[in-house]
């Protein structure tokens, strides 16, 4: 009743068609992918059938428009059933697609967005460094211009989508000095000479999300490939990790509600002293209180996701969003375990793997801190601090 509120009916529409998808496709092979750490390409092909990376990009460009509110509404679907799937998803249209879309010439986004778009290939998104992660403005990938083209030396750490992307938005500085302004953005394509990626096995969660080092070795890119101005790189990335961001609120509020309805099942059939424990008080509220922060992450995920679709200022807004759904999937997914009790620590059960998905969100696109950072310093300039 609520969502019919909140959502119009073509809204409603792609919110059944999406999570009808989730529940048939992604759910069952969640599992068995998060074991494997395989890239599920049957995931990734199945949404592009369903014209998913296509939201928000303009049909010239073979896409179906729409905007951040829809984007969100699929991310949470999609993390509902498979995290892993909506970080690969995510890193490939909110964060590389419209890295491309927002800052590429008209040529470069005719060039390298209708591929994208029909799934035909998988992009990455290339700012982290070994020693620059919440400090970008310390990357130390170089780009050296000369004779038209940029000469990229260099790597990236931990770059999702990264060992089996095709299209590759990478960040380089062109002189240390200048920190943020010397940032530049450039489209590197695989099989570039130079360029090499490994991938890196063994996280805690999000597994079947493949993740990778990218190495650039006198990476020889053309200049028609940098995106934007020159030193324009760092403005650039700050823009589309704050947008980013609601896609990762949006995920945050998927993992939590499957930890939500895995243990509000559970707590049905489990019986304890001759009753389903599910009548018990303390499991009641656990309950609640899932169900409470659920539903606020969520709120907070369109308010920031709706003031983006306006061409507002959804800086700090995203930046709580982000915060809050975060850390309410992570005290969801430790209430999940906490109720299923042994079964909860054992991969029979699904909330093993939610709690393993869920420690990241709190880290990647930002961490808690960098984000109660940006809200502070939001409170203060309106206050005239």
């Amino acid at each position: 009743m609520t969502e019919s509120l909140l959502l119009s009916e073509q809204e409603l529409i792609l919110q059944r068609t999406v999570r009808d998808f989730a529940e048939r496709e992604l759910a069952p092979r969640a599992r068995e992918l998060d074991e494997s750490e395989e890239f599920p390409w049957e995931n990734f092909n199945g949404l592009a059938k369903l014209g998913l990376f296509g939201l928000t990009i303009d049909p010239a460009y073979g896409g179906t428009g729409g905007g951040f509110k829809e984007v969100a509404i699929v991310v949470e679907e999609i993390a509902r059933a498979c995290a892993a799937t909506s970080v690969i998803y995510a890193a490939h249209l909110s964060l590389a697609m419209q890295t491309i879309y927002r800052f590429g010439n008209e040529e470069q986004k005719q060039r390298f967005l209708p591929p994208l778009v029909r799934g035909e290939k998988v992009a990455a998104f290339a700012l982290t460094e070994p020693g620059a992660g919440s400090d970008v403005a310390a990357l130390a990938t170089t780009a050296t211009k000369g004779k038209g083209r940029y000469m990229l030396n260099g790597s990236k750490l931990f770059i999702t989508n990264g060992d089996v992307a095709d299209t590759f938005v990478v960040f380089a500085t062109h002189d240390r000095s200048l920190r943020t302004r010397g940032i530049d953005c450039f489209v590197v394509e695989k099989g570039t000479p130079g360029f090499s990626n490994h991938r890196q096995s063994g996280k805690m969660g999000m597994r079947a999300s493949s993740t990778a080092e990218l190495v650039f070795q006198d990476c020889a890119v053309p200049e028609e490939n940098r995106l934007g101005a020159e030193g324009t790189g760092f403005y650039d990335a700050m823009q589309i990790l704050e947008t980013s961001r609601i896609g990762i609120a949006a995920q945050c509020v998927g993992i939590g509600q499957a930890c939500l309805e895995a243990a509000a099942r559970y707590v049905q059939r489990r019986q304890a002293f001759g009753h389903p424990i599910a009548e018990f008080q303390a499991i009641q509220w656990m309950l609640a209180d899932m169900a409470t922060e659920m539903d606020a992450a969520r709120l907070l995920t369109r308010r920031a996701a709706i003031l983006k679709d306006q061409d507002m200022p959804h800086g700090a807004e995203s930046a709580m969003a982000k915060l809050f759904a975060s850390e309410a999937a992570n005290r969801a997914a430790s209430k999940a375990v906490q109720v299923h009790g042994g079964y909860g620590y054992f991969k029979d059960s699904p909330v093993e793997r939610y709690y393993r998905d869920a420690k990241v969100t709190e880290i990647y696109e930002g961490t808690s801190e960098v984000q109660r950072l940006i809200i502070a310093r939001s409170v203060l300039q309106a206050l005239g601090v």
